[in-house]
């Protein structure tokens, strides 16, 4: 019996990979995360919704992918004890050295363009210079796509519907809910509720904050980044309001999102690189 088609290689044999690589030298790497959200989400949604995205976005562009990574740089995820539990994170040296053992692998086999995909935007924070050598040693092409949050609010206006004061949120929000609930179904809507960020309140009240990120405010401009803990300035690990959520909308994320990654690769296809024979070896790879 002839297996099932697919894209994803974990469910593919050597040879098929093989033969598509002859027609498509790009992939995509699928990068994950487990860590704490909002009570009513799994600690898998940002490694959901990336799924989400990079399946539809792999059959649209017929480009093969990887398995996930599920576990992703959430240090600040981690909180005191008895605050992430669950939560699993890779230290920086880890995670980057994840990164270039996936990207010289592939690159061993043939592959000239290599686009790693996550939605969980800390894992973002580590990987400029791993990149970078993978480039310079190789001469392969390598991105880091980030699939869109409620930041994006002109992207996907046509599906959030909160205010923009609720909008700078993203995490266990109105999107993030939608595309747990879309992709995996074990949402506990019971337990949803909205919430908003605070500057950590030892700081005082010069400081505020308006969002998810390293950001904090003073006197009116966002001006200094600060290695903060998440429970430090997200009391529920909710920013946004999830009450807006909905399966449909979470669909309809997928399908939009993946349109968007889609179309860069197709252009990526397009890209003149190939990697030389003997930039190709990944002689440190035991």
């Amino acid at each position: 019996m002839a297996r099932p088609k697919s894209l994803n290689i974990a469910e593919m044999s050597y040879d098929e990979v093989a033969a598509h690589l002859k027609t498509n030298d790009t992939i995509l790497i699928s990068m994950g995360s487990n860590e704490k959200h909002g009570a009513h989400c799994p600690l898998g949604t940002d490694a959901f919704t990336a799924m989400g995205v990079i399946e539809r976005a792999a059959k649209l562009s017929n480009t093969l992918y990887t398995p996930c990574i599920p576990v992703g740089y959430s240090p600040h995820h981690m909180g005191e004890l008895g605050q992430g539990t669950g939560t699993l994170t890779f230290s920086g040296d880890t995670y980057r050295r994840v990164v270039y053992d996936l990207a010289k692998s592939l690159i061993y086999h043939g592959y000239n363009k290599l686009v790693f995909v996550t939605h969980h935007g800390s894992n973002s924070k580590v990987i400029d210079e791993i990149l970078r050598r993978i480039r310079y040693e190789s001469g392969a092409f390598v991105g880091w796509y980030k699939t869109p949050t409620e930041r994006n609010y002109e992207l996907l206006k046509g599906i959030v519907e909160g205010p923009p004061e609720e909008t700078p949120g993203w995490h266990a929000g109105e999107i993030e809910t939608s595309t747990a609930w879309a992709y995996s179904g074990f949402i506990d809507m019971d337990k949803a509720k909205p919430d908003r960020t605070h500057a950590p309140r030892w700081m005082g009240p010069a400081f505020s904050k308006h969002d998810g990120s390293g950001m904090v405010t003073f006197q009116g401009g966002e001006n200094m980044w600060v290695p903060m803990e998440h429970h430090e300035y997200s009391d529920t690990a909710t920013i946004g309001n999830p009450l807006r959520a909905s399966k449909e909308k979470g669909l309809k994320f997928f399908e939009l999102a993946a349109k968007g990654l889609a179309d860069l690769l197709e252009e990526v296809k397009k890209f003149p690189i190939k990697v030389p024979a003997e930039k190709r070896e990944f002689n440190n790879r035991a």
